[in-house]
């Protein structure tokens, strides 16, 4: 299992357009088979940055999934969508593998 980490630098005046963005990918992304985690808009500190993150099996079920999203009509139109409002100013991907399981029980107080 790989994690991708997406990596947004928007435009701070369109962070509710980035927030519609994100609740698209929320329904076209399972459907298209990865494990959405979820996408992050700012809140605190930066106005700028916000995330996406979400697991897939491996780097040839992420070509697959890909494929999928591009031909997905709710993916093609958010696609879309963030190129006709430019809300998007960067955008950066990383997959990277979890090293720190297995997890000790949590404590709670």
């Amino acid at each position: 299992m790989i994690t991708c980490f997406i990596r947004y630098e928007i435009d701070p005046f369109k962070v509710g357009a980035f927030d519609e963005y994100a609740r698209n990918w929320g329904q076209a992304i399972p459907r298209c088979g990865a494990d959405l985690i979820g996408y992050y808009s700012p809140h605190e500190g930066s106005s700028t940055v916000a995330y996406g993150v979400y697991n897939i099996e491996s780097l040839a079920d992420y070509e697959a999934y890909r494929e999928r999203l591009r031909n997905d009509p709710l993916g093609r139109a958010n696609y879309e969508f963030a190129k006709k409002e430019q809300f998007i100013r960067r955008e950066d991907r990383i997959f990277l593998r979890l090293a720190s399981a297995p997890y000790a029980d949590r404590i709670r107080p």
